[in-house]
């Protein structure tokens, strides 16, 4: 049953536009995409009112349009009236239809972006525009895809098979064009991706049916259309259930081993060697490919189970009940379809328009580089610094480019950690703050010398260094310190000042000690070096005698014990005791 007409106005953004309505079941839980076109002018229309994406073009993902209405220059927004709707009811998602194969081809080259607004909008703006008002129109795809943090969570429902039109052709081109980029992301840890394909399931009064045995496996549960739309020649809807089960699984095993994008691979190296229409859409050209890809075959076929089994497969199963929408999601009902963090995506699977997509949902500041290249989107750093903070002189800046626009935000440079609101001031912080640009302090260097007022501490962050007075920031003067009388003040001295320090010399033969501000004889300072030497002479003579004498005595007191037991040996033998050699009748023999 297709769903009503409804009288709605087409927008479209650029030249040319088509008129669409799409086939829908009215009892899916299906959800609309929407996103905001807001008016600023005239005054009767202005506000925000909601527009449906179409499933057709390419929207701009994290991006705006805006435009005027200006007598004689070409439109960047053109109004469409449908013409064949009456009634004002809530807007629907245009898609392709597939009945219509000759416009479902023209369509697929539409690179406008398109979006469906009500009636009574739609006649408002009618009534602005041919009353010679200028118009404002603003249409925002930034908030299209929620952007929660630094990952980015999708899945694409889509199908094994390839001989389905014109939609099944953008499939295929699609997911080899996306292979790159989708591996990319996924080896850097930046998204999570999932495959999913619908099937659904044979009442249980037709199982035995010829149709039903044709199209499906596990005696109904789970079934797929004719691909050639005829049952008695060609393939079977059940060939391409077994097949996308396969491909399930092959992404099941590869996750299991750490490389879910292996799944890219099979699928791409399938559609190129195993098409349907050279006859090798089968088991045996996919296990030649599973083996090309190192793919452990015996995991895959018990992932699969038996296709005949009178029992729910659980991969299957699992792909049944993802189809019922959850949160904000809504029911799969088009195939091939895209959701990004929960959302489905509308438009063209193309892949920079895809890739746009997942760029808009990540966290500012988190997406990875190949969302921030010039292809993909301007960098609003580059004018006027983004109107945030920069010092120049450091090569510093607070502005920070992001997918959907720009942030000012202090930044983090070598470890060190800057503060301020990013638009008007930005300080470094904590420890090292001195090594980057000093500090934001004074600093200064002349003849080699070099001297920062940058104190590395929490309480105190700028102070001239001794030798300077002033600010810290913006001066440090040098003391005069001959001048002030702050040193170099004794009798004797003759002090000369210089940049940061002084210089002090006294008259005659007197040396000048810093420490104490005073002058010395010098022939006083060597005699008592002269007599520091030779106390230190003695000293070490002293210490080395009395360590000889010690080593004597414990020498000469071992000889002695040995001489005493040998004598004792010789008048108290003991049965146990060694014989004691002795010296006395050695020496008397």
């Amino acid at each position: 049953m297709k769903q009503q007409h409804k009288q709605n106005h087409l927008l479209c953004f650029l030249l040319p536009c088509l008129l669409l309505s799409i086939p829908f079941f009215s009892e899916a839980r299906f959800v609309v995409e929407k996103n905001s076109l807001s008016v600023t002018s005239p005054e009767s229309i202005k506000g925000t009112h909601d527009s449906a994406i179409g499933n057709f073009g390419i929207p701009q993902y994290g991006g705006s349009m805006a435009g005027t209405s200006q007598p004689g220059a070409l439109p960047t927004f053109l109004l469409v009236d449908r013409g064949a709707d009456n009634v004002d009811e809530p807007l629907i998602t245009m898609d392709t239809p597939e009945e219509d194969v000759s416009s479902a081809k023209y369509i697929e080259n539409i690179t406008i972006p398109s979006a469906l607004v009500t009636k009574t909008f739609g006649e408002k703006l009618k009534k602005a525009i041919s009353g010679g008002d200028m118009v404002n129109l603003n249409l925002d795809w930034r908030e299209a895809v929620p952007h929660p943090d630094a990952r980015v969570e999708y899945e694409l429902w889509t199908n094994s098979n390839d001989e389905c039109g014109v939609k099944c052709d953008m499939l295929m081109e699609f997911v080899k064009d996306f292979k790159g980029a989708a591996q990319i992301l996924e080896k850097g840890g930046y998204t999570q991706f999932r495959p999913h394909y619908i099937t659904w399931y044979c009442p249980h009064a037709f199982t035995l049916s010829r149709q039903c045995k044709s199209q499906c496996i596990n005696k109904g549960r789970y079934c797929a259309p004719d691909p050639e739309q005829d049952f008695s020649s060609g393939y079977d809807g059940k060939d391409v259930v077994v097949e996308n089960l396969r491909q399930l699984c092959v992404y099941k095993v590869a996750n299991e081993t750490g490389k879910p994008w292996v799944w890219w691979d099979y699928v791409t190296d399938f559609q190129i060697r195993c098409p349907m229409k050279e006859k090798k859409y089968n088991k045996e050209c996919a296990d030649s490919v599973i083996k090309s890809l190192g793919i452990d075959s015996r995991k895959l076929d018990k992932c699969m189970g038996d296709p005949d089994a009178d029992s729910d497969n659980p991969v299957l199963k699992e792909e049944q009940d993802a189809q019922v929408g959850k949160g904000s999601r809504g029911d799969v009902t088009i195939l091939p379809t895209l959701v990004v963090n929960n959302r489905q995506y509308r438009g063209k699977l193309e892949k920079s328009a895809v890739l746009k997509a997942l760029c808009s949902g990540f966290e500012e500041t988190t997406e990875p580089a190949i969302c921030l290249s010039t292809e993909m989107e301007s960098n609003e750093c580059l004018d006027n610094n983004g109107g945030c903070w920069q010092d120049k002189s450091a090569n510093i800046t607070a502005c920070k480019d992001t997918f959907r626009g720009r942030v000012c935000e202090c930044p983090l440079v070598d470890g060190v950690k800057f503060k301020g609101d990013g638009y008007s001031h930005c300080e470094p912080s904590g420890p090292g703050r001195c090594t980057i640009n000093n500090g934001g302090c004074w600093h200064e260097e002349r003849d080699g010398h070099v001297f920062s007022a940058c104190v590395d501490k929490d309480s105190v962050k700028c102070e001239c260094p001794p030798g300077f007075k002033g600010d810290g920031v913006k001066k440090c003067e040098d003391i005069n310190e001959c001048k002030e009388k702050k040193a170099c003040q004794c009798p004797e001295c003759s002090c000369k000042n210089t940049w940061g320090s002084y210089e002090c010399s006294c008259s005659g033969d007197l040396l000048y000690i810093r420490d104490h501000d005073t002058c010395i004889s010098k022939i006083g300072s060597q005699v008592k070096s002269a007599w520091t030497a030779v106390w230190l002479i003695m000293l070490s003579l002293g210490l080395a005698a009395g360590g000889a004498y010690l080593v004597y005595k414990h020498r000469l007191r071992q000889y002695m014990d040995s001489e005493i037991r040998a004598i004792m040996a010789q008048y108290m033998p003991l049965d146990n005791q060694p014989e004691v050699p002795n010296h006395v009748n050695d020496e008397r023999a």
